[in-house]
């Protein structure tokens, strides 16, 4: 149902950086590029991430409790994906680990625009690192 995801950006070359890393790893590159805007994914595949400068002028800002989730294949996945946000201008908002008892997978980070994500995956519980 969800074709890509936009957040908005204040500093385009910034954000392209970052998500050219975070693409990267995902296996895709860009799939759409204007002068305000460039979209990560591919066509026919999996839904893509795209950021933005505002087109109605103003500011970007960072919504609250707006995050994006990005479902990987494994906890070392996870891990990997948070270790490059961060190397590439990101901040961490939970380092990478177990949440609760269900097999939940995750990392939080946010981008160099304040933009909240995740990278997750579900495990089985006995198989979830400590």
């Amino acid at each position: 149902m969800i074709g890509y995801v936009t957040l908005g950006t204040n500093d385009l070359p910034r954000a392209a950086a970052f998500y050219d890393a975070l693409a990267a790893h995902f296996g895709v590159g860009r799939m759409m590029e204007f002068d305000s805007f460039i979209a990560w994914g591919a066509w026919g595949g999996a839904p893509g991430i795209a950021a933005t400068v505002p087109f109605d002028g103003q500011p970007a800002t960072v919504g609250n409790g707006v995050m994006v989730a990005l479902e990987v294949a494994s906890p070392e996945a996870v891990d990997a994906v948070h270790a490059i946000a961060l190397a590439h201008g990101g901040s961490c908002e939970g380092a990478p680990g177990p949440r609760g008892d269900d097999g939940f997978y995750a990392g939080y980070f946010r981008d160099p625009d304040g933009n909240k994500l995740n990278a997750f995956c579900m495990v089985a519980a006995a198989d979830a690192p400590a």
